[in-house]
């Protein structure tokens, strides 16, 4: 092999890797019975997602709803240090529906920036600003009940307002975005949160489509459909799945029935096409919304042996596909168990967002498989 092709050949994966793609799961501030999460909490929910059995790839992102502890003002959420010491990347949430003023949520951010400075922003991958706020304003989200929500307007007003707090900050440079329900990237009134945003999220729920024939075997039809649209929409900003999943229990919606097979299937039909593949927050590791009687959980436990066998099949074409034998656990580094250190109570809802509605380093097997081939490829150049 020529030195020539090699180095064309070294670039062509450099080029590959070079984007990162993450796996990871959402994260509420309460467990499901609305108590509040402490640092110990978060750092177990963390840990069990890097070292779930099976999973094709590293599940070692997670993403927020809220930069506030729960029951508190704005002090920092605690889910801060147990990132750091479980080496877990943030998409960073700011709670914004229901208000004229996101202060709160800012001044918790900045006070992390301070308190865990480096540590803390190298793991900032993304910042949402708010979570289906367009969705509740919209006349199905009113027709569902779904709470208050925001106007297109409030929520281009407080990405400005985060660009602009954080300007002299290590997150200046941070991808600043929006995640919202697909029917609200679609609406045209809302075109002007696409303009102003440098990501698009989108929560995408089979389940919910009812007047989609959304029985488990057409789910990745309206799975896709709903995405290809969200895409269109999107033009050349990005666009990260935000929300995706399938509850294994709860009350039928339409055709869709929530059984664990059905989780299954909805996880190996979908899910194995897109990890690695575009930026994937699965919903959800274990639940944390108990007014959703859907529960969506992989592992209800929070331990490693999730509900259902989690390995993807080559023939999904997934770029870190697996065979059907679960792996082994997985250690995260570093790994650790902590008690916390926050003294606050009280309430504060911000959990995950629904009913209403329709969480890394970057994926290894790639890096690995590239590290591998270029091994071979110098040596070849050099034996040549």
């Amino acid at each position: 092999m020529r030195v020539t092709n090699f180095l064309a050949l070294a670039a062509f994966f450099g080029a590959t890797i070079a984007d990162d793609v993450y796996l990871g799961f959402n994260s509420g501030s309460t467990t499901d019975s609305s108590t509040a999460k402490r640092q110990a909490d978060f750092e177990k929910e963390f840990t069990v997602a890097q070292t779930l059995q099976g999973t094709p790839g590293l599940f070692n992102s997670i993403r927020l709803y809220t930069n506030v502890q729960a029951n508190t003002d704005d002090t920092p959420i605690e889910a801060f240090p147990a990132a750091i010491k479980t080496n877990t990347k943030l998409l960073l949430g700011l709670w914004c529906s229901g208000t004229t003023s996101i202060d709160n949520e800012l001044n918790a951010l900045t006070k992390a920036i301070k308190q865990y400075g480096k540590d803390f922003t190298d793991l900032v991958v993304g910042i949402s600003v708010g979570s289906e706020d367009l969705y509740r304003v919209s006349a199905p989200g009113i027709k569902n009940k779904s709470g208050p929500g925001a106007s297109a307007n409030t929520i281009v007003g407080f990405i400005k307002d985060v660009r602009n707090k954080l300007k002299d900050t290590a997150l200046s440079k941070t991808p600043v975005g929006h995640v919202d329900t697909w029917t609200s990237w679609v609406n045209e009134s809302n075109k002007d949160v696409i303009a102003n945003s440098d990501f698009i999220g989108t929560n995408l729920f089979p389940y919910y489509e009812d007047d989609k024939g959304n029985a488990i075997n057409n789910a990745s039809n309206v799975f896709y459909a709903a995405l290809n649209a969200t895409e269109k929409a999107a033009g050349e900003k990005p666009v990260w799945i935000t929300e995706t999943g399938w509850p294994a229990t709860g009350p039928d919606f339409g055709q869709a029935k929530a059984t664990l097979d059905n989780a299954k299937s909805f996880w190996k039909d979908v899910g194995c096409t897109i990890f690695g593949r575009k930026n994937v927050w699965w919903y959800v590791l274990r639940d944390s919304n108990p007014e959703n009687k859907a529960k969506f959980a992989i592992t209800p436990k929070l331990d490693t042996t999730p509900q259902f066998d989690l390995t993807c099949p080559v023939s999904t074409g997934t770029p870190i596909a697996t065979d059907s034998t679960p792996s082994p656990s997985r250690t995260p580094s570093p790994s650790s168990t902590s008690t916390g250190n926050s003294t606050s109570t009280g309430n504060n809802d911000q959990t995950s967002d629904k009913p209403g509605s329709a969480t890394g380093t970057s994926v290894s097997f790639m890096g690995t498989l590239t590290a591998v081939l270029l091994t071979g490829f110098a040596l070849a150049a050099w034996i040549v």
